[in-house]
């Protein structure tokens, strides 16, 4: 459009003569009178509102002088086991704080020369630079030039950083007030330990020790000079100046930062110019804190961010110290592993199909206070990935039948209690029959409590649970933890209903212990780097689900699990001293289980495929699961003492007839000394076992010694 046509177009309009009827009104008339003041008072409501804006950090509550203080750049927040071994971290930073003093005066020098020249003459803003870089910008209508002291980086970086990629106007004026509150809480020379610190170096990597070691492969205090002033031309671009994919930009860049290291006087020309000619070397790995892979560290950081919720982010780097063991942590994550590669290996030979992976979980606990010293989720561990000693659902098997016998006993019975061991059909609601049949098909007749758990006779513990009565075994079982559903029917005498590792294992816990039920728990106490207490776990208050006697006696009868039963495997393997437990195995070998205790801990065994299938042929939890925990237990755990368990004040000590649990004779054949509540000893004694007998057994030995004799030639 031509400036004739621009004022034909006004003149249509009237513009001129619009503007001078409206100043006619008595407003505008006003408005003339008083715009000055209109103006001013303006922009003063504008400076309020931007004070007011900048020095509460944006209507946002700024931070204190002793958070300011207190602050510490995150290296990932500690995590230690129950004697302060490093178990690892809850998160991992590429950072490693290193105090001032350690850092050569050099490397000092060439940040301090190219990020804040002036960083020991102005009170955390150079206000001459911030003019400079405004009268730059409004000639070129944009943001060109910025003008940020080390000061105000660390403001953006340690306590703005949701700011950090924001170009704007409040985030200038939040870092101004915040800055000046800096300078005011901390040295200088604490500025400038924090700025080394904080600061983003790039590939990953954040403050100046962690850059030196990523490409240099070398600690801070043995850079060169060429070296310092390659860290220091980082932050301006960590990625346009990296040294391994831009060398010839981090050259230049470098060399920029010798000659303002020269300038300052932080260095001489001579120097300057050597380091110069120096080449970029960097190292041909980078660097990488060491990652611990324990198995444990995934459950304690869904303990911690339950228990801090929040807060997590306004603490910051804390200390974890928990109740796990480290070196039991390792000797199970060993033992799962190895144990599963066998098994997976046996499976693949007896079943020729490889498409799938054994897996294992387990878990081990001091049964006196709940608190966990192991925990294993898996044959490989993958931070996040699916835990199954705290999440799969399997069936237990056998390794439920403790809690029908603890209904039992606590019902009246005694380990020598006897029950028929025989085939045994019951017919459901259904109508249809059910037919457990015991492992390998055998049977014992009539055998005492004791003997039909020792060899986990299936037929006698259904039995058991009919007399004792179902309901009374599902409350045995949750009083002791298990909180899985359970169902009042046969099939609840074998383990037919899934529970996991945990709940199992820390429901063994009651047996252990004289009778109480425990609390898992991971986190003893949570504190600042500085040892300040942040939170610390409470007494968890102990409940008494078992009468003491009728958990020495479970125990008891479960310690002949493991000295002649179906846990034999465990003496077998050179175990000795006080151990007890139990066996599981479910329907075709699908899940395999052994879950021992001493006086000190409960440690528990799951292998099995993910989607459950057999684990071949003859698959049991005393063949397979059991050399699992002898290697945990050697190679990690022994009962100081070795007294294992004493009975209860009160109760009677028998020696009895191990087959029919009578009053021993001196021609019982296997006896068995047996602890008895008052008033439920035997009374008889045995008569099936005599003198007439002895002789009729001393007669057949003597007649097959002399046939022996005659056969060989004697």
């Amino acid at each position: 459009m031509t400036r004739d046509e621009l004022r034909a177009r006004l003149a249509r309009l009237d513009l001129r003569g619009k503007l001078s009827r409206l100043g006619s009104t008595r407003g505008v008339r006003w408005l003339r009178r008083w715009w000055p003041a209109v103006i001013l008072s303006g922009a003063l409501a504008l400076l309020a509102l931007a004070a007011a804006y900048s020095t509460t950090c944006g209507f946002a509550t700024c931070p204190s002088a002793e958070s300011i203080q207190a602050f510490r750049p995150s290296e990932g927040s500690r995590v230690l086991d129950r004697k302060g071994r490093p178990l690892g971290r809850l998160t991992y930073v590429r950072r490693v704080n290193v105090p001032l003093e350690d850092v050569p005066k050099h490397v000092r020098a060439a940040f301090v020369a190219v990020e804040d020249r002036r960083f020991y003459y102005h009170n955390g803003v150079d206000w001459r630079s911030a003019i400079r870089a405004a009268l730059r910008n409004i000639r070129s209508l944009g943001v060109q030039e910025g003008f940020s002291t080390i000061t105000m980086q660390v403001v953006r970086n340690a306590f703005v950083p949701h700011l950090a990629g924001e170009r704007s106007l409040r985030r200038k004026l939040i870092e101004i007030s915040l800055a000046r509150r800096l300078e005011k809480s901390l040295t200088k020379q604490q500025i400038l330990e924090l700025y080394l610190n904080v600061i983003y170096l790039g590939n990953g990597v954040y403050g100046i020790e962690a850059a030196s070691r990523d490409l240099f492969g070398k600690s801070v205090d043995k850079l060169t000079i060429a070296e310092a002033a390659t860290l220091a031309a980082l932050p301006k671009g960590p990625t346009s100046y990296a040294p391994r994919r831009h060398p010839e930009r981090a050259r230049a860049r470098r060399n920029l930062v010798l000659g303002l290291m020269a300038q300052e006087g932080y260095i001489t020309a001579a120097e300057a110019e050597e380091a110069r000619r120096s080449r970029l070397r960097v190292a041909s790995k980078e660097w990488h804190p060491a990652v611990d892979r324990s198995q444990a560290l995934d459950p304690i950081r869904a303990a911690v961010d339950s228990i801090l919720g929040d807060r997590a982010d306004e603490l910051g780097d804390v200390v974890v110290r928990t109740s796990i063991d480290a070196p039991a942590q390792a000797a199970a994550e060993r033992a799962v592993t190895q144990r599963a590669a066998a098994i997976e290996r046996d499976a693949e030979a007896a079943t020729g199909r490889s498409e799938a992976k054994v897996q294992g979980a387990m878990v081990a606990l001091d049964p006196r206070t709940g608190e966990i010293r192991a925990l294993v989720g898996g044959m490989r561990y993958e931070r996040g990935s699916f835990n199954r000693a705290l999440a799969a659902h399997r069936q237990p098997g056998s390794a439920f039948k403790p809690f029908v016998y603890a209904a039992a006993i606590a019902g009246g019975m005694t380990p020598v209690t006897l029950v028929d061991d025989v085939p045994i059909q019951i017919e459901l609601p259904d109508g249809t029959l059910w037919e457990p049949d015991n492992f390998g098909g055998e049977y014992s007749g009539r055998v005492t409590l004791r003997r039909a758990l020792m060899r986990s006779a299936n037929a006698a513990a259904v039995r058991v649970a009919q007399e004792a009565g179902y309901g009374r075994v599902i409350g045995a079982a949750r009083a002791a933890g298990i909180r899985s559903p359970l169902q009042e029917v046969p099939a609840l005498a074998l383990g037919a209903f899934e529970v996991t590792p945990l709940e199992l294992i820390a429901a063994y816990a009651p047996f252990a212990n004289g009778g109480w039920r425990v609390q898992p728990s991971l986190v003893r106490r949570i504190e600042r780097t500085d040892g300040t207490l942040v939170w610390t776990a409470d007494s968890a208050p102990r409940v008494q689900v078992m009468d003491e006697a009728s958990a020495f006696q479970v125990t008891s009868m479960m310690q002949s699990v493991v000295d002649n039963g179906t846990g034999f495997e465990v003496r077998r393997l050179g175990i000795r001293g006080p151990v007890a437990g139990k066996t599981g195995t479910t329907n075709d070998g699908n899940d395999v289980w052994f879950v021992g205790f001493t006086p000190t801990v409960v440690a528990g065994f799951w292998f099995g495929y993910d989607v459950p299938r057999t684990l071949g042929w003859g698959a049991s939890g005393g063949r397979l699961a059991a050399p699992a925990w002898v290697e945990f237990y050697r190679r990690a755990w022994k009962d100081d003492d070795g007294k294992g368990w004493t009975p209860p004040a009160g109760m009677i000590s028998r020696t009895v007839d191990a087959l029919n649990g009578e009053l021993a004779n001196e021609y019982c054949p296997v006896t068995q000394r047996e602890w008895f509540k008052p008033g439920t000893e035997p009374t008889e004694f045995c008569s099936d076992h005599n003198e007439s007998v002895w002789e009729t057994i001393e007669s057949f030995g003597e007649k097959m010694g002399s046939a022996v004799k005659k056969l060989l030639g004697f």
